[in-house]
């Protein structure tokens, strides 16, 4: 469940830097704040799972 999850975080992570470049070229400032709140997000699943790893080892 735990590579499930890192994967996940890993999928949002690209995805918000696509979007946040597609917006950025196309001019488009929502969907730059939407790529960048999908990186956070992602982030945030990724440390949370870093996090819990710590206290697995």
């Amino acid at each position: 469940m735990a590579e499930d999850q890192k994967a996940k975080a890993k999928t949002e992570q690209v995805k918000g830097k696509a979007k946040e470049a597609a917006g950025r070229v196309l001019g488009n400032e929502r969907l730059e704040a939407e790529g960048r709140a999908e990186q956070s997000k992602g982030d945030a699943r990724q440390a949370k799972e870093k996090t819990k790893d710590v206290f697995r080892h």
